[in-house]
């Protein structure tokens, strides 16, 4: 029989091996199948395995895919986890998928934004509305504009202080009553990890290497 603590591992690894698969990889092999010649993400346009590079390289659809795929790493790391070990093992899980993301092994990972947000989705979706919110409106500044890393740390304080309150309220979460400890526990975790790989890896947004497509297929701005 295993205990919490064993199930709380395996939440962790779980989540962490989910994090790891490289949406923007898979997303570029599709998309050159044809060619002959093999591309690395991390080698045009900001350097980032993330779901912006990919639409800035291979068109918005491709991007929108690696988006989605992204969030969903965190949102199924969260509902295997609650499976395994409650909403503990969610929150733990879904932390752990974020980390996959930003250091999986052997290669360089993305930011982690995307996959945090399947952590908000899986262990806090009533908090999504204020994270959206928060995100459109850091990004409507005009001076903030090309700073992502500013809106990504205000949507990331914002996040802490809100799964801190519902967990010293004992508010509902939307998978959750009332909120575990668990919850400010792991947005804390996520968001120091999310803040470790932008000092990592500076932002290059609105500065490309190379900021034409990959191909010579749909621009940034084309639906694949």
């Amino acid at each position: 029989m295993l205990t919490n603590v064993g199930r709380s591992a395996i939440s962790v690894g779980v989540g962490y091996v989910l994090g790891t698969i490289a949406s923007a990889d898979y997303a570029v092999r599709l998309a050159t199948r044809s060619d002959e010649t093999s591309v690395d993400i991390r080698n045009v346009g900001s350097t980032n395995p993330g779901a912006m590079n990919t639409a800035k390289s291979i068109g918005t659809g491709w991007g929108t895919g690696v988006f989605a795929a992204d969030v969903l790493k965190g949102t199924v790391a969260a509902h295997i986890g609650r499976r395994i070990a409650g909403p503990t093992g969610a929150n733990l899980a879904s932390t752990a998928a974020v980390a996959g993301h930003c250091y999986p092994p052997g290669r360089s990972g993305g930011k982690g934004v995307s996959t945090s947000v399947g952590q908000v989705l899986g262990t806090f979706p009533y908090y999504l509305p204020l994270d959206v919110a928060v995100a459109v409106g850091t990004a409507a500044i005009p001076r903030w504009t090309q700073r992502t890393w500013v809106g990504t740390a205000t949507a990331s304080v914002v996040w802490v202080a809100s799964s801190l309150l519902a967990h010293r309220r004992g508010w509902a979460t939307g998978t959750d009553a009332p909120a575990p400890a668990a919850l400010p526990i792991g947005a804390a975790l996520s968001s120091a990890i999310i803040a470790k790989r932008f000092v990592d890896k500076p932002l290059e947004d609105g500065k490309p290497i190379d900021a034409g497509p990959i191909t010579g297929g749909p621009s940034e701005d084309a639906n694949t």
